[in-house]
């Protein structure tokens, strides 16, 4: 397979004003699972007959894979303006070591940038392509919306929370690896069998996310542990936490939901809470049916080394510590 992060880093920002390409670099350059191109690379390999895609097939997927991790990133910076995030990936925010006029207009590059990259792709495949990338696209975006509802709403299912991150983050995952298929020549079985599988893989990504903002260790997570506690988030930990409570319990959580000061107590004190109520399990035991739904799916595929590396990735995203 192509290497990625080479074709990344092919990628030319040396342009003026470098306020506006200076941090599309910066952000590109730090490095990141690249998870949404690897997953349309594979996916075109895992259609092709023995799993080995031709030099011209990747040639024609490699622009969709680029715009889907430049937009990727360009929500990123948007979200850190939104969340006033600190640190991605180690590394201060745009909007920290710039500005937030800076993290937004840069955002916006990527954006186009992204559409840019994405004209590059076939055309008699484009018309679908495009179609199904603004179909992403919206769903990230109404799901942005949700998750910002969600922090003022005071009734919040933990059905509602999913159907928020299937938009956020699954359908971007979902169509990458439809997308990838279609490109390199899957029939609509294949492409189905694709999207459930980004889908499922994403719902269980997010939500070792959620896990992991409460329980990583910051150096490995590249980001401060314990920030969605802090903002009252909406996770998937907390409503369940919400749910399982009762009494003294649910008291207690709810005071602790008030608290607008001391950090470093409040994170400390939800999360004994969320180990009393064995919030950790219940979220692990979620992830662990999605990842099996996934992978379902990959029985619907022609089974080579493809296939193969897509039940290594669900497994390796679903139990890494960053």
């Amino acid at each position: 397979m192509i290497d990625i992060n080479k074709a990344i880093e092919s990628l030319d920002w040396n342009r003026e004003p470098r306020g506006l390409y200076e941090p599309i670099e910066y952000t590109l350059a730090a490095g990141g699972k690249r998870i949404r191109p690897t997953l349309a690379l594979t996916a075109a390999e895992a259609v092709v007959n023995g799993g080995l895609i031709s030099g011209d097939a990747i040639d024609h997927v490699l622009p969709a894979a680029l715009a889907l991790e430049v937009f990727h990133n360009f929500t990123l910076l948007h979200d850190d303006v939104m969340d006033r995030a600190a640190v991605r990936r180690g590394r201060p925010t745009v909007h920290t070591k710039w500005n937030d006029n800076t993290a937004i207009l840069s955002g916006d590059q990527m954006l186009i940038e992204a559409y840019k990259l994405l004209s590059d792709v076939p055309a008699d495949k484009l018309p679908k392509v495009l179609k199904w990338f603004n179909e992403m696209a919206t769903g990230i975006c109404e799901g942005q919306q949700y998750d910002v509802d969600f922090e003022h709403a005071n009734q919040v299912s933990i059905d509602d929370y999913m159907m928020m991150i299937e938009k956020k983050t699954s359908v971007l995952l979902a169509y990458a690896m439809k997308i990838g298929g279609y490109i390199a020549g899957g029939n609509e079985a294949q492409q189905e069998a694709l999207y459930q599988f980004g889908l499922h893989i994403g719902l269980a990504f997010q939500i070792q996310d959620d896990v992991l903002d409460v329980y990583g260790d910051p150096k490995t997570f590249g980001k401060a542990i314990g920030g969605d506690i802090c903002c009252n988030k909406k996770t998937f930990l907390l409503l369940t936490a919400l749910e399982k409570a009762d009494g003294d319990t649910k008291a207690e959580l709810l005071q602790w939901l008030m608290a607008t000061d001391n950090n470093e107590e409040k994170i400390a004190a939800v999360t004994d809470i969320y180990n009393r109520l064995g919030v950790r399990a219940a979220a692990e035991d979620v992830i662990e049916q999605h990842t099996s739904l996934a992978l379902q799916q990959l029985d619907r595929l022609p089974q080579n080394n493809a296939t193969g590396q897509l039940r290594l990735l669900a497994e390796r995203l679903v139990t890494r510590k960053s």
